[in-house]
C-alpha cells in the first residue's frame, strides 16, 4: 500500500538509506496521516528508526523536534552529521547493504 507523503526506505538523503522515509514518518505522525501499525520512533532498539538514529549518533526526539520545527532533509541531516557523529563512506555502504537487505532471509 502506498502512503502518500512516505518515501520508499530505499531512497537516500545525504546517501544514507532509511533516513528520509523517518523523517517522513515524523511529519506524516504529526499530522495524523501515519496510519497504524508504523514502527516510529526509538520505543525499540530493533526499529529502523531507533537503529538509523543510532547509526548516526543522535536522539530521536530531538531530531523529531528539529524536523516538527521545520527542518528540511538535508538540514536535519546536517544537524545530525554536526551533533552526532559523521559516518565514513565505508560505514555508509555497510548500513545501506544492511537496511536495504534485512529481512530477506533474516529469523523473522
Amino acid at each position: 500500500m502506498k502512503i502518500p507523503g512516505l518515501r520508499a526506505a530505499d531512497e537516500t538523503v545525504g546517501g544514507i538509506v532509511h533516513f528520509g522515509r523517518m523523517l517522513d514518518k515524523m511529519r506524516l505522525h504529526a499530522a495524523g496521516t501515519l496510519p497504524e501499525g508504523y514502527y516510529l520512533g526509538d520505543g525499540d532498539p530493533t526499529w529502523w528508526d531507533s537503529r538509523c538514529c543510532r547509526f548516526l549518533g543522535v536522539n530521536y526526539e530531538a531530531l523529531s523536534s528539529l524536523v516538527l520545527g521545520g527542518a528540511t532533509d538535508e538540514a536535519a541531516m546536517e544537524w545530525c552529521l554536526s551533533q552526532g557523529r559523521q559516518p565514513t563512506a565505508e560505514e555508509i555502504q555497510i548500513w545501506n547493504a544492511f537496511i536495504v537487505k534485512r529481512g530477506w532471509r533474516d529469523e523473522a
